[in-house]
């Protein structure tokens, strides 16, 4: 395993994060604890949580994995979405940041989490306000750096400009999503974490399952997150995302990869990739995951895998009129 430093922070994390999405729903507390001491095993450092997964159950299973090992790890969770039926239960303001934390704290049995992300942007709550919240709790050091997840380019930009502004804590770790067919990052928030300094630690590398050999344009399993969960079927609804699948699929066997494996490696191998996030219901699932350490990709192979896929439009319309 190898490890990369997040921004300037000095924080030095594993190549690859580990989500605790499925720790108390599709992974009990022993297959839970089992992955977990696999990943630790591998060399990860890395884990993230939120407080809305398994409806804390996420968070509370974590925290009895780390009680050992506790200082020997960094920890990442969310607050925003809702937790409750409570109008207040939700969203970026500072009385849900500061309620959040406490809870998220105990859950986790730790002093501090290292980063603190805001699960997507508020639209009823200023940006500030958010901001000096998040700077409030790093005073108190219950979190040592702000995070920001699922926010556009020029939202990310206006918090880091107004933390400049007011001499705020700063974003140092964005979340987006990241993946052969979801590619939207590279028009402008990983040119922006990379001009910015601000580490990416990116989700969903394997497309919700997509990438994984499960599905195709005439190929789909009887159950799986892009059949059973609406909000992934929307989210993975296009036509070309399963011709991209059946290419990629292609590719990996001619090269004699898992796809897993390549997916994964994929994302990890961008410049701007600080660390992918993965996850799994049991260990199984998780090793060739976790073998994507093996496979390193130069920029022609990674060029070459891109092409399978529709890139995103660029940023500006004189893009490449001006590099000519």
């Amino acid at each position: 395993m190898n490890y990369k430093t997040i921004a300037d922070t000095g924080i030095h994390v594993s190549e690859l994060c580990f989500g605790t999405m499925s720790f108390g729903g599709n992974a009990d507390e022993a297959e839970s604890k089992k992955m977990f001491d696999r990943c630790r095993e591998a060399g990860i450092n890395f884990f993230d949580t939120a407080d809305v997964y398994s409806a804390g159950r996420s968070e509370e299973i974590l925290g009895r994995c780390i009680a050992d090992c506790r200082d020997e790890l960094v920890l990442s969770s969310k607050f925003g979405i809702p937790t409750g039926d409570d109008l207040n239960s939700r969203g970026a303001s500072r009385r849900h940041a500061f309620l959040s934390i406490e809870k998220t704290l105990k859950r986790l049995n730790t002093d501090r989490i290292e980063f603190y992300f805001v699960h997507r942007f508020d639209p009823y709550t200023d940006i500030e306000e958010t901001l000096v919240a998040l700077d409030d709790l790093q005073r108190q050091g219950k979190i040592l750096y702000p995070a920001v997840s699922n926010w556009a380019a020029w939202q990310i930009a206006k918090a880091l400009g107004i933390s400049e502004q007011k001499a705020l804590a700063k974003f140092k770790l964005i979340q987006p999503m990241y993946n052969l067919v979801k590619r939207q990052a590279e028009v402008e928030i990983l040119p922006l974490a990379q001009a910015e300094n601000v580490g990416v630690v990116s989700y969903s590398p394997l497309g919700g399952g997509l990438l994984t050999g499960k599905y195709g344009e005439n190929k789909k399993p009887s159950t799986g997150r892009l059949v059973d969960q609406e909000n992934y079927q929307l989210r993975y609804e296009q036509a070309n995302y399963y011709s991209t699948a059946d290419r990629f699929i292609d590719y990996a066997k001619t090269h004699n990869y898992d796809p897993v494996s390549l997916a994964v490696a994929w994302v990890r191998s961008n410049p701007a990739i600080t660390a992918p996030i993965i996850g799994a219901r049991n260990v199984e699932q998780l090793e060739p995951a976790l073998r994507s350490i093996d496979i390193t990709l130069d920029q022609d192979q990674w060029e070459e895998i891109a092409a399978l896929s529709v890139a995103p439009p660029l940023a500006t319309d004189h893009g490449k009129e001006e590099n000519r």
